[in-house]
């Protein structure tokens, strides 16, 4: 209902010049602006919505699968390792305090026009998903620890048998705010230095001041955000349903 509320005033508002329509665009502009993108065209223009989401896609795909890797994997080193969390854990924070933005320039100097793409979305989205994970890590039981050592578990078992199970919530809750992180390291890596992406297609409806392309682009993003942010709520009951069943 929400939702709803929300197009109708923005449509009417639109429709009746209390906003500037040329810079709104209109709701009802959106669909027939996609049915004009799904036509082949100029791949570096607005033509082919297909390919510029499929880029998109593949974009934000591979860089929340690396930042799930790196946030688990360190989150474990320094779980692991007490020494290490005390080696890095400054560095850590410096490093997610800084505005990663101010780094796209460096990695597009670095890394070229297609990998600092990937650069920038791991690393806005890296040691968020890194602390939230290990912070999940530091909090289990320490009684429980403290038994299966007592009964005679290695470490590694601790963490595998334990630690890890015992923070698949914590990993998931990670997993959604990576999705939203990601997206916006893709979207702004496109907007420096791609030639294909739906952040692509933003910076060049707005420069020719094509709103409902803009609109349009926004509106898949949408579509892709909330897909993505439905197969990790998907996983996420699952593992529920599977621990409500052990127990």
């Amino acid at each position: 209902m929400l939702l709803a509320i929300f197009l109708v005033t923005w449509e009417g508002a639109a429709r009746m010049h209390f906003v500037n329509p040329m810079l709104t665009s209109y709701p009802s502009a959106i669909w027939p602006t996609l049915l004009e993108l799904l036509k082949p065209g100029d791949l570096n223009q607005q033509g082919d919505i297909i390919h510029h989401t499929t880029v998109t896609v593949v974009e934000v795909g591979i860089s929340f699968v690396v930042s799930t890797l790196i946030g688990i994997i360190l989150g474990a080193a320094l779980w692991w390792s007490t020494f290490l969390y005390r080696v890095l854990d400054p560095y850590l924070v410096v490093a997610n305090a800084m505005p990663k933005i101010a780094l796209v320039p460096i990695f597009y100097i670095w890394l070229g026009d297609t990998l600092s793409i990937y650069g920038i979305a791991i690393a806005i989205a890296g040691f968020i998903t890194t602390l939230m994970i290990y912070s999940g890590f530091r909090e289990t039981d320490p009684s429980k620890i403290m038994l299966m050592k007592v009964l005679g578990a290695k470490k590694w078992q601790v963490f595998w048998k334990l630690v890890l199970p015992g923070n698949l919530p914590i990993i998931t809750a990670a997993l959604k705010a990576t999705i939203g992180l990601v997206l916006v390291g893709v979207i702004v890596g496109e907007f420096q230095s791609s030639r294909a992406g739906l952040g692509y297609l933003i910076i060049y409806g707005s420069q020719i001041f094509q709103m409902n392309l803009v609109m349009t682009a926004i509106a898949i993003l949408a579509v892709i955000s909330t897909v993505m942010y439905g197969m990790v709520n998907y996983v996420e009951l699952f593992i529920n349903r599977r621990r409500r069943q052990r127990i």
